[in-house]
């Protein structure tokens, strides 16, 4: 079974008793979280298709706050020795997925 839902603005895939990365939640380590109600569920082939909502909640356990991959912006003006080198690393929240509905 799988469930589509909306986390942080992202429509995410989660299934249960797996992990998934989100934008950085509220929330401490060992915390349960609920990611709010499905927008479609797959039950062994049994789609249900929420407008917009399905009464389903998805909650989920905080497993650890982390970084992201480093990506790097790099400005540069050609003849006038400009040039620019910024890093941003994203914060994620890794999130184990416990039950679905």
């Amino acid at each position: 079974m799988y469930a589509i839902v909306n986390i942080a603005g992202k429509q995410t895939k989660v299934e249960a008793n797996k992990f998934v990365y989100a934008h950085r939640l509220a929330g401490n380590v060992g915390d349960t979280v609920e990611l709010g109600k499905a927008l479609l569920t797959d039950d062994n082939g049994t789609l249900s298709i929420g407008s917009p909502l399905l009464d389903v909640a998805v909650t989920g356990t905080i497993l650890a706050h982390v970084k992201g991959d480093k990506v790097l912006v790099f400005k540069k003006k050609r003849r006038k020795g400009y040039k620019k080198l910024n890093g941003h690393r994203q914060q994620f929240t890794k999130v184990m997925i416990n039950s679905i509905g």
